[in-house]
């Protein structure tokens, strides 16, 4: 049988797999649980006070920022090959 958690362990676990920015596979490496016990504990406490509203908004613009910051440099590398390919055109 596996080792039982302290449900304030949990809910920690809970914090950091919503607000880290880590994927959830990291996240339960890390804390050394099963994928499935941290979506099962993430379910269980989603909806409750365990990640503050303030942190969730933060959460999510770190998200959103760290898209957004991946796409900038996607095209970052595009506009670096098209200005190699173009300065090597003869005219």
């Amino acid at each position: 049988m596996g080792l039982k958690r302290t449900y304030e362990f949990r809910q920690d676990a809970v914090r950091i797999a919503l607000t880290s920015g880590l994927t959830r596979k990291q996240v339960a490496d890390d804390l050394g649980v099963g994928m499935s016990t941290l979506n099962k504990w993430i379910t269980t406490h989603r909806d409750t006070d365990v990640v503050s509203k303030e942190d969730m908004s933060l959460a999510q613009e770190n998200d959103r920022l760290r898209r957004e910051n991946r796409i900038l440099k996607e095209e970052r590398e595009i506009l670096k090959k098209a200005t190699v390919f173009f300065a090597s055109q003869k005219p």
